[in-house]
C-alpha cells in the first residue's frame, strides 16, 4: 500500500509498530522527521497520532480512503439546552432565523456524504494568511504546499466523527467558544490537529473560496445570537458562507491577516 492510499480504517487497525513504520516513511518522503507517535483514548477506542516536523513546521498524518463527511441534520437530536437556547435566545432576538433549528442547520452545514480522499500531511497549527486569498495558493505551491479542499478539511477536523462538533454534539457548559479557559475545543483532535478552537480566531480558508471553516470571525458571539449559534461556527461541517463572502470581498482584502490557512503536503 502506498502512503497516499493509507486509509483511516487501516490506520486504526494497526499496532504501534506498524503505525511507526508508516509515519517514518511519510517523514522520509517529505524530508522530515517523526517527532511524536502517541496512542490516545478517543471515544472508547485508542487512536494513534503521528506528528512530523518538516522545515521547522509540524504536520499531522491524516489517513484517507473512503470516508464520510458532512452532517445528517435529519438525524440530529438537539439537546434540551440547545433547543432552549435557540427558542429563547436566537428566535427571541428577532434575527429572522428559521423557526426550526434543523432548517437553520441545513442552511449552514454541508450534507452527509461519502468521499474518497488521499492520505496527506496537514499542518498541526493553521498559519495566518500571508497575502490576499487569491495569492495564497501560489505562495503555498512555491513551498511544496497546498490548501485543503473542503472535504479534506472536514475529514481532518472530524476524524470520522458523525457528531455536530468534533468532540460530540454538546456545547460545553460554562465555557466560551473563544478566548482561553478549558474545553474540548481547545484540545488536539484525533489526528493531533489544533483545529476549530476559537470562533474569533480560527477561521480557515480552503481551496474553494466559498468554504471557510473553523470560525465566523465572532459574528454570532458578538451579535448575541445565543449559545447554540455562538458555538455552531466550530461545527465540523459549518462552511461559514458569510465569512467566506466577507473574505472574498473588498473588506476581506484589507483584513486577510485576521484569517488562517492550513498547509497540506501530498504524499503521492
Amino acid at each position: 500500500m502506498s502512503l497516499a492510499d493509507l486509509t483511516l480504517a487501516h490506520w486504526r487497525a494497526l499496532d504501534p509498530a506498524a503505525c511507526t513504520r508508516y509515519a517514518e516513511e511519510a517523514a522520509r518522503r517529505v524530508d522530515g522527521r517523526l517527532v511524536r507517535l502517541e496512542a490516545v483514548p478517543h471515544r472508547a477506542e485508542v487512536h494513534h497520532r503521528a506528528v512530523i516536523e518538516r522545515a521547522g513546521e509540524r504536520y499531522a498524518l491524516v489517513p484517507g480512503g473512503e470516508v464520510t463527511v458532512g452532517f445528517d441534520v435529519e438525524a440530529w437530536q438537539p439537546l434540551p439546552e440547545q433547543l432552549l437556547s435557540y427558542r429563547e435566545e436566537s428566535l427571541a432576538g428577532g434575527f429572522g432565523f428559521e423557526t426550526d433549528p434543523r432548517d437553520f442547520l441545513a442552511r449552514v452545514l454541508t450534507p452527509r456524504r461519502s468521499v474518497t480522499l488521499p492520505a496527506v500531511l496537514m499542518a498541526v497549527e493553521p498559519v495566518r494568511l500571508p497575502e490576499v486569498p487569491s495569492l495564497v495558493p501560489a505562495l503555498f505551491a512555491e513551498r511544496g504546499l497546498r490548501l485543503p479542499d473542503p472535504d479534506e478539511w472536514e475529514h481532518a477536523c472530524g476524524a470520522g466523527a458523525a457528531t455536530l462538533f468534533r468532540w460530540g454534539d454538546a456545547c460545553p457548559a460554562d465555557v466560551s467558544p473563544y478566548g482561553g479557559g478549558k474545553g474540548p475545543h481547545l484540545l488536539p483532535n484525533a489526528f493531533g490537529l489544533r483545529i476549530a478552537y476559537d470562533v474569533y480566531d480560527s477561521a480557515e480558508m480552503t481551496s474553494d473560496p466559498g468554504f471557510v471553516y473553523g470560525g465566523d470571525g465572532g459574528e454570532a458571539a458578538c451579535g448575541g445570537y445565543g449559545t447554540l449559534l455562538e458555538w455552531l461556527p466550530l461545527a465540523t461541517a459549518n462552511r461559514n458562507a458569510g465569512t467566506a463572502e466577507f473574505l472574498g470581498g473588498p473588506e476581506g482584502e484589507d483584513m486577510f491577516e485576521d484569517f488562517n490557512a492550513r498547509p497540506v503536503i501530498d504524499l503521492g
